[in-house]
């Protein structure tokens, strides 16, 4: 994230929270299980709540610079967006986790937590906290914390997490034993040697159950760069994000899946009729950002529609494993899907469509919408569609004819005897 960037993001913010309700992140958490930064799923983050406009608050990520910006608090819009404008400034501009996070206490009511493999994690401002530590002897040290600073150190492994209950949460009351809890947790998944981020979509699970700060929100890997996008922020303004401890979608072991609502009316692989699996949120957070050896980050592009992201993703990732970083192939494969009727309401693609960074493991598909509602395709027949609405036409007056003939029919049989 450039300078100039940073500054159009500033505005958009700004915009925003000029028309919607504040939103202000519950939970945020950094976990860091490789501290050297070799581990492709040794840093993680993310924030959800019970709030509204989750999108505001989730995260910023720099994908160059290997950190991430957590937010909320108490405050108003203004100084919240003012206080991550300067912790990412500082971070852009070689700043420790800890300077950076230090600035929220210059802003009223607002905490700012970030983080990264290698530079550590850091809470500052308005916040309850506990910093966990887990040393070379795997002994797992847990410290509370309320406003002010919390660090976790650079070349330590360990977590931060604040957690507090928006007012409204039927689980209001909650949140102290939930975040120690949480803490807890963690810090023996990180001495048992779990990825940081199976340890993130742990805490969210175990957040969004106990104490009901449930909305997404997301999560990014910090090592990768590879975020849940929209996979969980609200849809529209001043609405929920997607409940974290809810049914997500429905996979089959051939890699078909579909999201709900619509997976409701499935319960087998329209494929191979295989029965399917049903994956929580909390799950497919950290399939989304988990990294293994197939692994392809896929950004969709043009189409919103439910199930398009889902299984373009596993379009392209079966095309990967099979051909390799090949635009052509993948285009050609994500055509057949839309032919079978597995991706419906887009164009078929061009291999200029696809975008592939094969260093990064990286695909973005770019989609055109259909026209008139839609489903799939027109088909591409050796004639042209003039032809076929003249066609058309003539059908439609041929049908006409017959009709008048099946009405009148013994009218115009005795007025031809009659001749």
């Amino acid at each position: 994230m450039n300078r100039s960037n940073l500054m159009r993001f500033f505005i958009f913010l700004i915009t925003v929270a000029m028309v919607v309700n504040t939103a202000s992140a519950t939970m945020n958490v950094v976990v860091i299980t490789d501290p050297t930064g070799k581990d492709p799923n040794g840093a993680a983050a993310g924030s959800q709540s019970w709030a509204e406009n989750m999108f505001q608050s989730t995260f910023i990520m720099s994908k160059n610079d290997h950190f991430a910006v957590l937010s909320g608090g108490e405050g108003n819009e203004t100084p919240r967006l003012g206080a991550i404008v300067s912790a990412t400034n500082s971070l852009e501009n070689g700043g420790t986790a800890a300077q950076a996070a230090d600035l929220a206490n210059g802003f009223s009511g607002i905490r700012v937590m970030d983080g990264g493999p290698t530079i550590g994690a850091a809470v500052g401002g308005y916040f309850l906290a506990y910093v966990v530590i887990v040393d070379a002897n795997n002994t797992i040290t847990i410290t509370p914390y309320n406003g002010g600073l919390a660090v976790l150190p650079p070349g330590d492994r360990g977590a931060i997490i604040h957690l507090r209950n928006t007012p409204g949460n039927p689980q209001y009351g909650t949140a102290d034993a939930v975040r120690l809890q949480t803490a807890e947790m963690m810090g023996e998944m990180i001495r048992d040697g779990y990825p940081a981020t199976a340890v993130v979509a742990a805490a969210f699970k175990n957040v969004a159950i106990n104490a009901g700060e449930k909305h997404g929100g997301g999560a990014v890997n910090l090592v990768s760069g590879i975020t849940t996008g929209d996979m969980f922020t609200p849809p529209a303004y001043n609405t929920t994000g997607f409940s974290m401890d809810q049914p997500y979608s429905k996979v089959s072991p051939n890699g078909w899946s579909v999201a709900f609502p619509e997976a409701d009316n499935y319960q087998t692989s329209p494929i191979d009729g295989t029965n399917l699996t049903t994956v929580y949120a909390y799950q497919a957070l950290e399939n989304a950002i988990t990294v293994t050896a197939n692994s392809v980050a896929v950004s969709v592009y043009g189409s919103d529609a439910p199930g398009i992201t889902e299984t373009t993703q596993e379009i392209v990732e079966a095309s990967v494993i099979k051909n390799g970083y090949s635009n052509t192939q993948i285009a050609s494969d994500i055509n057949k899907a839309i032919g079978n009727g597995l991706l419906v309401g887009v164009n078929d693609v061009e291999p200029r469509d696809i975008n592939v960074n094969q260093n990064q493991k990286a695909v973005g598909v770019y989609y055109t919408p259909l026209q008139d509602n839609r489903t799939s395709p027109p088909w591409n027949l050796p004639i042209s569609s003039s032809i076929l609405s003249i066609l058309g036409n003539m059908q439609t007056a041929i049908g006409l004819i017959l009709v008048i003939l099946v009405l009148f029919r013994s009218t115009l049989i005795s007025s031809f005897l009659k001749k």
